[in-house]
């Protein structure tokens, strides 16, 4: 079974793609603070983290930085309702699979978490 950690700073958000991801049969840790997330995923084997662009103490582009310096293996989603290119470039220069504008549909973010998990180790 696949580990997905989530990171946004709104709970509703991160509780909803729990329930979804869940129901797929994934293991899913959600968090609304970017230092715990990032410990997490420094602790713990996680395949796919997701994570909102705009959040409170960092961006979620520093939080890709300390995630792809601590666990090099996790392969990456970014969600955010504020897209630009450049953040979209950024992102993917920093080694994103996704860049996804918010909200997602339920279909778009099971097909997407499908594809990133099924390109095997990073």
């Amino acid at each position: 079974m696949a580990m997905i950690m989530v990171l946004d700073d709104v709970l509703d958000a991160v509780n909803l793609i729990k329930r979804i991801l869940e129901k797929k049969g994934y293991g899913v840790a959600v968090f609304t603070e970017e230092e715990a997330a990032i410990d997490f995923a420094e602790e713990n084997s996680v395949d796919l983290a997701i994570l909102d662009i705009k959040l409170k103490k960092m961006s979620g582009v520093e939080v890709l930085e300390e995630i792809r310096k601590r666990s090099p293996a996790t392969r990456v989603m970014m969600l955010t309702g504020y897209p630009t290119i450049e953040t979209a470039r950024e992102c993917m220069k920093l080694g994103a699979g996704e860049y996804c504008v918010k909200p997602i549909d339920k279909e778009e973010l099971e097909e997407k978490v499908a594809g990133l998990l099924s390109l095997g180790p990073v």
